[in-house]
């Protein structure tokens, strides 16, 4: 269950991996988590996010007893999961619910990276595909945040199939005509990129995000070719039509605050 009251790291200070810029705990919190020396985006706890988005007291979680089990019985795999879960203080790498963005309703969904690099396994999956489905069935817009290293492979087939399924659900939006939203975060990489990440009907992205199905070393490898500079970054995809917009972190909540009342009734 995510803890709301404790949405960001205890950490005294922050050092930019770009400029070498350090902040203080309180300055990375006044400054939403962006390097004041060059902008840079830093990853966000889920909590934090929400905290960021959501109207205050707003949040309900949903499906927050889901746990992933071990389909494969892949021997470690539950440590790895009980490790990930102490280090992030999450069930999975997915936290949904209701919430509230400047008073108007949606189902939000929020992945974290911190949890094994925010892979897709059956339970990420799965509370993806119900927070869409209860979309559906309460005529709310859906937002889900992205950050994701891929499929997860301990789980093998069951996690690819989470693409099917994802996508399954966001086309089910589509035809119901209810709002699905994306914002893409740094990064957004392999099977999630490649289902419901891409379904949105608007996509933004955060500065400097890394978005692309295979790694640009992985491409350079296969084709031969030295890839062109910024490549997979969020300026480089809305250049060729991926991202719709991409908008710095401390302009998100009005931003999405903007697309709820001009894509639902009063």
């Amino acid at each position: 269950m995510v803890d709301l009251k404790k949405p960001y790291a205890q950490v005294a200070e922050t050092e930019c991996p770009r400029c070498l810029t350090v902040m203080t705990q309180e300055a990375m919190i006044e400054h939403y988590q962006v390097c004041r020396g060059c902008g840079y985006h830093f990853r966000m706890p889920a909590a934090a996010r929400i905290h960021l988005i959501a109207d205050e007291g707003s949040f309900t979680e949903m499906d927050q007893d889901l746990v992933s089990k071990n389909p494969l019985s892949l021997e470690g795999y539950e440590d790895k999961i009980s490790e990930a879960q102490k280090k992030s203080d999450l069930s999975d790498a997915v936290v949904t619910g209701t919430a509230k963005i400047d008073g108007r309703e949606c189902v939000l969904g929020v992945m974290s990276f911190q949890f094994m690099g925010g892979s897709m396994g059956s339970v990420v999956g799965e509370k993806i595909t119900r927070a869409m489905l209860h979309g559906a069935d309460t005529n709310k817009p859906v937002i889900i945040f992205t950050a994701s290293g891929g499929a997860r492979m301990q789980e093998g087939i069951f996690s690819l199939m989470q693409m099917a399924k994802t996508a399954n659900a966001a086309a089910l939006l589509d035809d119901l005509g209810i709002p699905f939203f994306i914002v893409l975060t740094h990064p957004t990489t392999g099977g999630v990129t490649a289902s419901f990440a891409m379904l949105g009907d608007v996509a933004i992205a955060e500065p400097g995000a890394l978005i692309g199905f295979a790694g640009p070393r992985v491409i350079e490898g296969t084709i031969n070719k030295k890839l062109p500079a910024g490549f997979q970054s969020a300026e480089f995809q809305q250049e060729k039509g991926f991202v719709d917009k991409i908008v710095p972190r401390k302009e998100l909540k009005k931003t999405l605050s903007f697309l709820l009342r001009t894509h639902t009734g009063a």
